[in-house]
């Protein structure tokens, strides 16, 4: 779909991005005067206005159960990465570095169990569960750097995976590296962010 793509500054924000924006965060979509934000919510509406090729499975069952590890990503994952990160404390940090690694053993083991057909979460077929999961495991080279926490060796899938994601010609035109992600992440690690999403991680 044609679009165009407007870099928000979170040190400097427009105002009128904080008109349109209720959270303060990024990313927004403004699709004609319709106002969608959430990424996960952003790449379901993208999915269901584009009639030729769905990225979630027919069968209601199956569409649950990718809604599910959306659901894991966005609870599970997602919040223990920012925690891990903005904690100063050694021995919170070591305890929130355990919760990773048990949430990352849980996905290998019960999440990647359709992957013998192919490297993506539904075999040989991108879905949005892998559009949802994939920009925090692009980070991860932030906690390595930051907390000294590796993706264990035996999460063989979830590296099967993530190999087959770069590859992608989508991802390689968006992607960024390790060290812009560590650049970006300093404040987070050093415990100065100050931004919505640190403030609403120090709350959680």
């Amino acid at each position: 779909m044609d679009f165009e793509l407007i870099e928000i500054d979170l040190h400097q924000k427009p105002k009128w991005f904080e008109k349109i924006s209720p959270y303060s965060k990024v990313p927004v979509l403004l699709h004609g005067d319709a106002v969608i934000y959430e990424s996960s919510v952003i790449n379901e509406y993208l999915d269901e206005i584009t009639p030729s090729h769905s990225l979630l499975p027919s069968p209601p069952l199956e569409r649950a159960g990718a809604r599910i590890w959306i659901d894991f990503d966005n609870t599970k994952i997602t919040p223990v990465f920012y925690k891990v990160l903005l904690c100063q404390d050694e021995i919170v940090q070591e305890q929130l570095k355990k919760q990773m690694i048990e949430h990352l053993h849980f996905l290998e083991r019960e999440g990647f169990s359709n992957t013998d057909d192919g490297p993506f979460w539904f075999g040989r077929s991108l879905s949005l569960v892998d559009i949802a999961l994939y920009p925090h495991f692009e980070r991860f080279g932030v906690l390595a750097h930051y907390r000294d926490l590796e993706l264990p060796t035996d999460c063989k899938k979830i590296r099967t995976w993530l190999n087959a994601m770069k590859e992608l010609p989508s991802v390689r035109q968006t992607a960024n590296d390790d060290a812009y992600h560590i650049a970006a992440y300093e404040t987070y690690a050093y415990g100065t962010a100050s931004g919505t999403t640190a403030k609403d991680m120090q709350m959680a």
